[in-house]
């Protein structure tokens, strides 16, 4: 196979960078609204996180893998693999402390249980959300990183 045959490189694929440089930013933001919404309808935590890790994973494929690792290095997707879950847990140790059960909301304010509702649901699915983030775009780095044999 001559170099000629071979397929055109991504960088060389104008329409496939122009479409996916202005859809990645209406992907993210919709990733947002189902995070900030899924209390309120479908979606939440997990949903959001698929979403947005889906939009930078197609910033990975159309860019490459070099320009998304600056964008989002290996160390910091660690750390947020980390603090998702430490969110998660933290609600429920603090709601432990509070003289609740559990993940039992109403602990986190006692004068107006809806609110401690709203807030532990919210922190809850923040966790979920950045925790499956990182944790797909490790996957994806681990498999776009290997090298053909």
């Amino acid at each position: 196979m001559t170099p000629s045959d071979r397929p055109a490189r991504m960088r060389e694929k104008v329409i496939v960078r122009v479409v996916a440089k202005a859809l990645i930013p209406f992907i993210l933001l919709f990733a947002l609204y189902v995070q900030l919404h899924g209390d309120y309808g479908p979606g939440g935590g997990f949903q959001a996180g698929v979403i947005f890790a889906a939009g930078l994973i197609l910033y990975g494929l159309v860019f490459g893998l070099r320009v998304l690792v600056r964008v989002a290095p290996m160390n910091v997707i660690e750390v947020l693999m980390a603090t998702g879950v430490m969110i998660y847990g933290g609600v429920g140790v603090a709601s432990i402390f509070l003289g609740g059960n559990f993940l039992d909301y109403n602990a986190l304010d006692s004068q107006h249980p809806e609110h401690g509702q709203h807030l532990g649901i919210f922190l809850v699915e923040a966790g979920v959300g950045i925790t499956v983030t990182a944790t797909l775009l490790a996957i994806f780095y681990a498999v776009a990183g290997r090298r053909k044999r």
